[in-house]
């Protein structure tokens, strides 16, 4: 009995591939920004704000 021939598995494949690393990698950046990159900034900027209140008064 022959095999039938796999045709279009790799393009499937692909697309499979592509889309869960880019969903893989948006919900990374997300997570990140919202986690690290931004408590950062406010943790910053906070200094910035006390280091200028401190110069003024």
């Amino acid at each position: 009995m022959p095999v039938a021939p796999v045709v279009g598995k790799l393009r499937k494949r692909l697309i499979t591939d592509l889309t869960a690393s880019i969903g893989i990698g948006l919900a990374g950046a997300y997570t990140f920004w919202y986690t690290v990159h931004l408590p950062m900034v406010k943790r910053r900027d906070d200094y910035y704000l006390r280091l200028e209140q401190a110069k003024s008064s």
